[in-house]
C-alpha cells in the first residue's frame, strides 16, 4: 500500500507540474508537498500511516545531511587553511545500532561523503564502524555525534 501511496503522490505532484506549465524545482518540491498533505488529508486514519510518517523522516534525513555536508566543508577548509598544524587525525571505534546490511552501508556511505572522515572497516561481528577523522578533539564527542546524527536518522527511515 505504501508504494501505491508513493506513486500517487508522485502522479498528483506532475500533475501540478503540467498544469501550472513550469518544471522548475520550487514547483516540483510544492506539488509533491502539497500532493502529500491532499493524499494525507484524503486517507484519513487507515493503515497508511507509515508513509506519512517516513516522508517527513526522509525530507528531515536529506537536510540534515546537507546542513552536515556544508559544516563538514567548512571546517575541513578551515583547519586546512587556518590550523592545519593543529590538527589532530586518529581511528575511532564507532558502536553500532544498525544492524543489517543496509543500514551500515548507508551510515558508512555516509560518513565517508563527509569531508574530513572516512569509514574504514566494520568489525567481524558487525557491532563496531571504525572510521577516520582529520581532527578528533573529543572521541565521546566525536562517537555521539554518529550515533545522534547519522545512525540515528538512517534507523528511523529503515525500522
Amino acid at each position: 500500500m505504501k508504494s501505491s501511496l508513493f506513486l500517487t503522490n508522485v502522479l498528483l505532484m506532475l500533475m501540478w507540474v503540467i498544469l501550472t506549465g513550469e518544471p522548475t524545482f520550487a514547483n516540483f518540491t510544492f506539488g509533491f508537498l502539497l500532493s502529500f498533505v491532499i493524499l494525507r488529508i484524503i486517507t484519513g486514519n487507515r493503515d497508511e500511516k507509515k508513509y506519512f510518517r517516513l516522508v517527513p523522516r526522509i525530507i528531515g534525513f536529506f537536510l540534515f545531511f546537507v546542513y552536515e555536508l556544508v559544516l563538514a566543508n567548512l571546517q575541513a577548509a578551515y583547519f586546512i587553511i587556518v590550523s592545519h598544524k593543529k590538527l589532530r587525525p586518529g581511528i575511532v571505534g564507532v558502536p553500532l545500532d544498525a544492524k543489517s546490511d543496509l543500514e551500515i552501508t548507508f551510515l558508512t556511505n555516509l560518513v565517508s561523503l563527509t569531508p574530513g572522515t572516512l569509514s574504514i572497516d566494520v568489525s567481524k561481528n558487525r557491532t563496531v564502524l571504525y572510521v577516520y577523522s582529520m581532527n578528533i578533539k573529543d572521541r565521546d564527542k566525536f562517537v555521539k555525534n554518529i550515533k545522534n546524527g547519522f545512525e540515528k536518522r538512517i534507523l528511523e527511515i529503515t525500522r
